[in-house]
């Protein structure tokens, strides 16, 4: 072969190969390669491959989020983990700096919008937004030294409302400042504990822990409009897809009691069978269970099927048919550690229990645990599950276990 036609091939052979890579820079493949896949055996692009999915879903468990373990037992901050990848360790967010020479705060409650891109984190002092697209601190507040308790952010993302610490009123919050709006005064609930929200954020419910009245506010004027008394003390409740129905745990029960808001009376008394609490729980002198109660954990599953419920004292989650009144007991499902809080995850797949398990909603079976960075189990009764596209947040489920769905059934009424 002569140098010339050496030379002209050379050049072809180059060509063909700057080709390839211009074909690949711009996420195209070259000819006879094989198109990449995402984990969930997509088709994807050779940009996405390269770079990773643009919907990310995580998990962001808030530390230290129980008071039944040691403040020290996870570190404190933020743990996010892969929901999509083994529930892998993403990274670790600061929420406050706290010196080793003293606790970390213990966090209340958590909520997020995807309106605001903020995440706000309580503990029993201060109350802190984190901005979502950076994982800095938007605001901390402390606002008059009496802050705060689970909080809840409305579906428009313009208001806060998070509980005093155990005081008897709440803080109505500019959702994108921080900057307080007003109170709502609570006289009947003092010892504000749990708040939760209608669907549609037209309604307020506020429980407090050393009280048997809850009480319930109009947000159009953060006034109180009515009251509802349980049997005992309340404790972790949710309500159904339109707030007509609520579902608590009280004080001296296993089980619950379900108060119709129209009427604004307890419907129904339930307690769960064959687990022998009352002879273990009244004794004296009593047993040490954690929250001071038999039941600290109520959820029903978004379409309101079935009702979960935490079992304190044998560490078992009971489960019952909800598509009768009153509901009927089913099955249970035995956890690795004491269940003191159920977050539904996004779609009622997953129940995230505050034992550390994550259980499968539809098989009743334990599928994971969750474990930060060095593999320590996790026992946060503060938790969110999220998803992000292109960095923003989505979609997030509320904290509480809350119905979102009728239940087609006329059993089922919500008004018993």
């Amino acid at each position: 072969m002569s140098a010339n036609r050496q030379f002209r091939t050379a050049l072809c052979l180059l060509a063909g190969f700057c080709c390839a890579g211009v074909q690949t820079a711009l996420g195209q493949l070259p000819p006879g390669a094989t198109q990449p896949q995402t984990p969930s055996g997509q088709r994807a692009s050779i940009r996405e491959y390269l770079r990773g999915p643009a919907q990310r879903e995580l998990l962001y468990v808030t530390l230290p989020g129980s008071l039944e373990r040691p403040v020290d037992n996870n570190g404190n901050g933020i743990v996010v983990l892969d929901a999509k990848n083994g529930y892998n360790f993403v990274k670790r967010i600061q929420t406050w700096d706290v010196p080793a020479s003293q606790n970390a705060l213990q966090v209340a409650g958590v909520t997020a919008s995807p309106v605001t891109q903020l995440i706000y984190v309580a503990s029993r002092g201060r109350l802190v937004a984190i901005d979502l697209t950076t994982d800095k601190r938007a605001w901390d507040n402390e606002y008059d030294g009496q802050c705060c308790e689970r909080p809840q952010v409305s579906p428009d993302g313009k208001l806060l409302y998070v509980g005093s610490d155990l005081k008897d009123f709440w803080y109505v919050i500019d959702a994108k400042s921080g900057t307080l709006i007003t109170k709502i005064m609570t006289p009947l609930s003092a010892g504000s504990h749990n708040l939760n929200l209608s669907q549609d954020g037209k309604l307020i419910f506020m429980s407090p822990s050393l009280h048997k009245v809850l009480s319930i506010a109009d947000a159009s004027t953060n006034s109180v409009v009515k009251t509802i008394e349980f049997g005992d003390n309340t404790r972790v409740f949710v309500i159904n897809h339109d707030a007509s129905l609520i579902y608590s745990n009280t004080n001296n029960l296993l089980g619950f009691e379900i108060a119709d808001v129209r009427s604004g009376k307890v419907t129904q008394h339930v307690e769960v069978e064959g687990f022998g609490w009352r002879e273990k729980w009244n004794v004296s002198p009593r047993p040490r269970i954690p929250h001071g109660c038999p039941s600290h954990g109520i959820a029903l599953t978004p379409d309101e099927r079935e009702l979960w419920v935490a079992d304190g004292i044998n560490n078992y989650i009971h489960i019952f048919d909800n598509t009768v009144m009153p509901p009927k007991q089913i099955s249970s499902i035995k956890t690795t550690a004491g269940p003191y809080w159920i977050t539904v995850g996004l779609d009622g797949k997953l129940a995230y229990v505050s034992s550390g398990d994550i259980i499968d909603m539809k098989t009743k079976k334990i599928v994971g645990q969750m474990k930060d960075e060095y593999g320590r189990t996790m026992y946060s009764e503060k938790l969110l599950h999220m998803v992000f596209e292109n960095g923003k947040l989505i979609r997030v489920a509320n904290q509480f276990g809350n119905g979102l769905r009728a239940v087609e059934t006329s059993s089922a009424s919500a008004k018993p």
